[in-house]
């Protein structure tokens, strides 16, 4: 089911400050032979974002530290608006959702995350028809 999907020359932003959480994204998304990059706070993720203009798409934690994901896509958002964000979020609470959308991101996702959906929505981005 994973084998779907091909993401190749395609750059990914990971976005994740607990690296248990990065290697599970990682071995998700080495199959579809997208690059990936791995920020371990919001300003990291920043930063970048600002050094690599060939990045295609960011997963975003909400929960970072240095920098939040709210703050770090609102930042990203100024420099590339088009970036595609996805808010990967353990907090779901009631409000979250339109708190992540109306802080610039794309989508959203709650944790833990499964891998089908999350799938899906990237290819959502990187291969819009």
């Amino acid at each position: 089911m994973f084998n779907n999907y091909d993401f190749s020359g395609k750059k990914i932003l990971i976005a994740e400050d607990e690296r248990t959480n990065y290697l599970f994204l990682e071995a998700l998304l080495k199959r579809t032979n997208a690059i990936l990059i791995w920020a371990e706070t919001g300003k990291t993720a920043l930063e970048a974002v600002q050094k690599d203009s060939a990045i295609d798409l960011v997963l975003m934690d909400i929960k970072m530290p240095e920098m939040n994901g709210y703050e770090a896509t609102h930042e990203i958002k100024k420099i590339r608006p088009q970036l595609p964000i996805i808010a990967q979020t353990a907090y779901a609470l009631a409000g979250e959702k339109e708190k992540i959308l109306s802080a610039g991101c794309d989508d959203y996702l709650s944790k833990p995350i499964m891998g089908k959906i999350l799938l899906e929505k990237i290819d959502n981005y990187l291969n819009k028809k």
